[in-house]
């Protein structure tokens, strides 16, 4: 059971796509925030149903695939009230694709939840970016943008939704959940940690 003042990784589940993605990455993000941080940490993911009322207990939400976005009318309620009560998703497309599927879908979803024009390019010079570790060029690039995987461009921004100046929704088309998942144990082999930018997401989550 989750002490009350344990950070804990809740993963969002919702009806229409393939929401399960990037298994090892939660554990691989929790084990960066032991190593980095000073915060107290629940090792255990935990995936909440998008429409249960369990995710106002949640300070920061992961929400990710690759399929279709439409989220029901609970879920839609729940995500809207949510956000707008100072609650935390970060969104990650699994396709880094700007016209596949889940970007297209989400998109749109995110107009009809919040209004149009709501979610906008974030700056690289944005706190989010300075949380904790510093990426003076917004956010790292990941090997799929490189590799040329999905629509073959290196994003060089991230976008959001903001409720009175602080981020409310954090929106990828990065891949980071793919660049992410591995076990947290080969981490020793890379010569640069790909995952400190997920210390920054979270830190910002908690402080700001």
């Amino acid at each position: 059971m989750t002490k009350h003042n344990e950070f804990f990784f809740t993963r969002l589940q919702y009806e229409s796509g393939d929401w399960d993605v990037d298994q090892r990455m939660p554990s691989n993000v929790l084990n960066s925030l032991v190593e980095y941080t000073t915060l107290k940490i629940d090792s255990q993911e935990k995936i909440v149903l998008l429409a249960d009322e369990e995710i106002f207990n949640c300070p920061f939400c992961y929400l990710s695939g690759h399929k279709l976005v439409e989220f029901t009318k609970e879920e839609e309620a729940n995500f809207k009230r949510y956000i707008e009560n100072g609650g935390f998703v970060f969104v990650d497309d699994c396709n880094h694709d700007i016209d596949g599927l889940f970007a297209k879908s989400f998109e749109i979803q995110m107009e009809r939840t919040f209004g149009k024009s709501e979610l906008k390019k974030i700056p690289n010079d944005h706190a989010l970016y300075s949380s904790f570790f510093e990426f003076e060029n917004g956010p790292p690039t990941t090997s799929q943008e490189l590799n040329g995987w999905g629509d073959d461009i290196v994003h060089d921004y991230l976008k959001a939704i903001e409720v009175k100046n602080r981020i409310g929704v954090l929106y990828s088309n990065k891949d980071y959940g793919c660049e992410w998942d591995y076990d947290f144990r080969n981490k020793r082999w890379y010569k640069i940690d790909n995952t400190k930018f997920s210390v920054n997401i979270v830190m910002y989550a908690l402080t700001s």
